[in-house]
């Protein structure tokens, strides 16, 4: 006999409780329609993933139990089918509450399971929220016994085998994992593992979606108990994946349709433009907006918000300054024009030659130094302010992860806006995107985007005559390196050095990543591509004596 059973691969708010509910209520409706005798929601998916700190207020706990019931009741609705939801529940005499997998059906809840193994390192906070149990859960369903996991259970051997030794014939594993770079064969191997491990076959259902910093990638799958791929979904897509299930004596065979995965650059592209596009929809920004310099890190920001958003959703604005080359004006034009957004041209020169006036006295006798180039910046954010307040469209920046590491940056100047795009990209990897996305159209929005002048010139703030990035930084080849092993992977200097880095460039660019700490903490959110970004991966504090 077949059964099927589907995943609702979907893309959830964070704290729209009733509009979450809706979303699985109308999955269910279409699965059952389908035949479907099973519908699996990702984990938490009632609330959305990471809800945070409004898990502990009352008034959220109360809602989030009636968003819950009002998919107990709509359940009446599909005979036949059992759904199995994310959400949490109370945890007797306290404020905390269980990462909970309720199975539902006919009006009820039939039974539920308690997430095991609690992340509490890198982007997680679970110990914060929630309360552990360690007990296996079963269901039968067609007449198949399938145990169910949470996300982080399947990291580890003991659930799934608990599962097992209960009677489970296959495994089904409900996730909010969040993406970086690699984590999708991250998560396939781990999968294999268990699968080796038990000889279950498992499916693995994931959501799909951008939560401020935070991407998810759908990409949910099945693996037969040989270990082999029986169905994969599209990647950063919402889908209502389908999987048949056939019973041969004690074994399960899972079948279905598999999606291609896409490729390193590929995958990283959709992550960033589904990164950008959630912000602004689900913020309820009308557009956005950035400063187009004419160089590589902003152009790269345009090419990913027009992919996002649509050409009529974002607007580009030039601020030349008396140091701005001629060619830069010139090739911000031309992107712009290529990609066909509004381009607008404000000269800063009025406002620079007022502010050195309003200081003269106060720097009379003093070179001038980081001081004006710092002003210029700080006036063009002012400016692209201004034209977020007046026209409600959110401000891009676009600063990378090499300069936020190190505080090539200006506070209130370039750092001023909303949403920090490319601030999990180190510039040798914008280059390469850069590239990759002039040759490839994912979108439908246009080849080569990006003049080639801007990827081939070398890179330049242009805050002071002839002025190069590495005049005041080690090359970039040099520097990402130094920057992904000590930030990234916590080697130390002396392992550095060890590698063959200079020793000089290394206490250099390590005590730039210490001062500059305070800048990162006022910087604005942004997507998480790598396994550690400048965000809640990095906790450090800021007055800081430690020189290791």
């Amino acid at each position: 006999m077949i059964t099927s059973i589907c995943i609702a691969q979907l893309n959830f708010l964070v704290g729209d409780l009733s509009g979450n509910a809706q979303k699985i209520i109308e999955a269910a409706r279409d699965a059952h329609a389908q035949g479907a005798k099973l519908l699996i929601t990702p984990e938490l998916a009632l609330c959305g993933y990471a809800a945070e700190d409004l898990l502990l207020r009352p008034a959220f706990q109360q809602a989030s139990d009636e968003a819950l019931q009002s998919i107990v009741s709509a359940s009446k609705a599909w005979p036949g089918m059992t759904l199995l939801v994310g959400h949490t529940q109370a945890t007797a005499g306290t404020l905390h509450r269980q990462n909970t997998a309720s199975w539902i059906g006919n009006g009820r809840i039939q039974a539920s399971y308690v997430k095991q193994a609690l992340p509490n390192y890198g982007v997680f906070d679970e110990l914060r929220y929630f309360t552990p149990q360690h007990q296996p859960c079963l269901i039968e369903v067609a007449g198949i016994k399938i145990g169910v996991l949470i996300c982080e259970d399947a990291w580890v051997q003991e659930p799934a085998q608990a599962a097992k030794m209960a009677g489970a014939q296959m495994l089904v594993v409900v996730n909010a994992s969040p993406y970086h770079l690699g984590k999708q064969a991250e998560r396939q191997a781990v999968l294999a593992q268990r699968v080796a491990e038990t000889g279950l076959p498992v499916v693995y259902a994931h959501m799909v979606g951008g939560q401020d910093e935070l991407v998810f990638d759908g990409s949910s799958f099945a693996l037969n108990a040989d270990g082999s791929v029986a169905a994969r979904a599209p990647s950063f897509e919402t889908a209502l994946v389908t999987i048949a299930l056939q019973q041969h004596a004690d074994r399960i065979q899972l079948s279905g349709d598999v999606a291609l995965v896409q490729s390193g650059n590929a995958y990283l592209w959709s992550a960033l433009v589904l990164s950008v596009r959630d912000y602004v929809r689900k913020n309820g920004f009308p557009g956005a907006l950035l400063g187009l310099s004419g160089g590589i890190d902003s152009a790269l920001v345009l090419a990913i918000a027009v992919d996002a958003l649509g050409k009529d959703r974002v607007r580009t604005v030039m601020m030349p300054s008396p140091y701005t080359a001629d060619i830069s004006w010139k090739d911000a034009q031309e992107m712009a024009d290529r990609v066909g957004v509004r381009h607008d041209v404000i000269d800063i020169a009025p406002q620079f030659e007022a502010f050195k006036a309003a200081l003269a006295d106060q720097f009379r006798g003093l070179a001038e130094d980081t001081t004006e180039e710092n002003l210029q910046a700080r006036i063009r954010g002012t400016l692209l302010m201004a034209l977020s307040n007046k026209f409600g469209s959110i401000v891009l920046t676009t600063g990378n992860k090499s300069e936020l590491g190190t505080g090539y940056c200006t506070l209130y100047g370039d750092m001023a806006g909303g949403f920090a795009v490319i601030k999990d990209l180190f510039k040798t990897r914008v280059f390469e995107l850069a590239l990759w996305r002039n040759a490839n159209d994912p979108f439908g929005t246009g080849l080569n985007p990006i003049p080639e002048r801007i990827i081939t010139r070398p890179p330049s703030a242009e805050l002071r005559p002839d002025q190069k990035d590495e005049d005041s930084l080690p090359p970039y080849s040099l520097l990402d390196d130094i920057i992904g092993r000590y930030m990234e992977n916590d080697e130390s200097v002396e392992a550095i050095v060890a590698a063959g880095h200079d020793r000089a460039n290394v206490e250099r660019v390590v005590r730039l990543i210490r001062i500059n700490e305070y800048k990162r903490r006022q910087a604005p959110v942004g997507p998480r591509l790598s396994h550690r970004s400048f965000g809640k991966d990095w906790r450090n504090p800021i007055t800081n004596g430690f020189r290791g």
